[in-house]
């Protein structure tokens, strides 16, 4: 077996291209999440290593350093760092111009020819779920013969091989705590609503969810929820519990956690015995004795795509749950004492500035312990790109330029009645009428008098967070002086 190196790539300062990054952007403080769809694959091959850049703080000319070593580099590329990743592709081959590159991610499942197109370093691009089309490659196999795999043959022409069967039986995987435990350091990853250190996994993939903007399940995982029975993740937690005394909660980074909620509970009552905090991602449509039963099993929060106020938006984007909905399961979780993170899009079908205070104001009447705000971000093979384009609603020529120079999303999208500058800039107003209150504040301040080592990464946090809001005026007052 080869040596091969599975590579989240440096690029911009703070870019965040974890798994659990639905947008691949740089946020407004610390977060990195864990790069699981890489340590999968890593679990899987033997003489492998998983190098995580970002995080690390692992420049260029180290990860070329690193990089001599291996046979093969896999690299775990997405639509705003694909220019960047196919750089250091270029740099990896031309110090050692025999290294097999691949490109894998949800962009290359997409657009595999216009991937491989993208640079003379890629030898091939993996489509749909990569893991044993990487272990294969890994093997060194002739690349003709591997399903799920396009690539250049020896003339240079492009060839696409077969569908690789999606997994059935998701047992079949490996757990990726020992690959963590070996090329990780946990305590380098931060999300600013979990217990720090945290450690994230999937117990499944897929969503049967239909959300017309959601990146993983129209290209990696699908609309079917496939999953990892619940023995086998109780015996992972419990294994990661042993290896990572120090963590303080686990996270279950699957689209939606609550979509089978028969097995749901199953794990939650393997779980409770364990005495972990774990969290995971939930729509916003559970009853309140589902979610008392899982608060009883250690369960702390609820990740909750709400996206937005207004009910024709929500219809729009084919989210599947009301305002209302909404409001009775948020009601709920508060009754129970289970904290929520709410994430909020802005720039979704057909936004005005009139649906962009409905939601402001759906934020503050939910008043959820913490909250994100993204702009909307039409990936290719999302069927929001498919309707921006049908409509013209991108603002850019360039449809997969989202992000501005200095990795911060940008407003990608704009409407007859709300300007791409309009959207930016509520971004900012959203932030600021949400926290400067008295309520957020004074439950902010709560959790650092109860313990100091949050007080100080709390402050940490408050620095980045105002910094990265005058860095998006910045943004903003450039992109209008070069409109001017």
């Amino acid at each position: 077996m080869s040596r091969t190196l599975y590579l989240s790539p440096p690029s911009f300062d703070g870019f965040d291209g974890g798994a659990g990054a639905r947008y691949q952007a740089r946020r407004e403080v610390t977060s990195y999440w864990y790069p699981t769809w890489l340590a999968q694959p890593a679990a899987l091959t033997p003489n492998s290593k998983l190098m995580d850049c970002a995080p690390h703080n692992i420049d260029l000319a180290k990860c070329l350093a690193e990089a001599k070593s291996f046979d093969h580099v896999i690299i775990n590329t997405s639509t705003p760092s694909l220019k960047n990743d196919c750089k250091v592709a270029e740099a990896i081959k031309n110090q050692k111009p025999d290294t097999k590159i691949g490109f894998v991610g949800a962009h290359t499942m997409v657009l595999p020819t216009e991937t491989l197109k993208a640079s003379w370093a890629i030898d091939w691009v993996g489509r749909k779920e990569f893991d044993f089309t990487c272990k294969e490659v890994a093997e060194d196999r002739d690349l003709a013969t591997i399903a799920g795999l396009s690539y250049k043959d020896k003339d240079g022409k492009i060839k696409h091989n077969p569908e690789r069967e999606m997994i059935s039986d998701m047992d079949t995987l490996p757990w990726v705590a020992d690959v963590y435990k070996r090329d990780l350091e946990i305590e380098k990853y931060f999300i600013g609503y979990l217990q720090h250190p945290y450690v994230s996994m999937y117990t499944g993939r897929g969503c049967p969810a239909q959300c017309s903007f959601c990146l993983w399940p129209q290209t990696i995982g699908g609309h079917k929820y496939r999953v990892r029975s619940p023995q086998n993740v109780a015996d992972e937690m419990a294994y990661m519990k042993k290896i990572f005394p120090q963590v303080r909660e686990f996270f279950f980074d699957d689209d939606t956690f609550t979509a089978n909620l028969p097995r749901a509970r199953e794990i939650a009552k393997k779980l409770g015995p364990l005495g972990v905090d774990w969290s995971c991602n939930s729509r916003a449509n559970l009853d309140y004795d589902t979610i008392k039963s899982f608060k009883d099993n250690g369960l702390r929060l609820f990740l909750v795509g709400y996206e937005s106020g207004n009910d024709e938006t929500l219809t729009r984007i084919k989210k599947g749950v009301t305002t209302d909905e909404m409001r009775r399961f948020t009601k709920s979780c508060h009754e129970a004492g289970v904290v929520i993170h709410g994430t909020f899009i802005l720039g979704l079908p057909v936004e005005t500035k009139e649906t962009i205070e409905q939601t402001i104001n759906f934020a503050k009447e939910l008043d959820v312990f913490s909250l994100q705000v993204s702009l909307a971000a039409p990936y290719p093979g999302t069927e929001l790109y498919e309707q921006a384009k049908l409509n013209g609603w991108f603002s850019k020529k360039d449809k997969g330029d989202i992000l501005h120079a200095d990795g911060l999303q940008q407003s990608t999208l704009e409407y007859p009645n709300a300007s791409k500058e309009e959207i930016f800039e509520a971004v900012d107003r959203f932030y600021r009428s949400y926290y400067l209150r008295p309520k957020p504040i004074l439950r902010i301040i709560k959790t650092m008098l109860e313990d100091k080592d949050v007080m100080v990464r709390r402050c940490r946090e408050g620095y980045e967070f105002f910094k990265s809001l005058n860095q998006r005026k910045h943004d903003l007052a450039a992109a209008k002086a070069v409109a001017a």
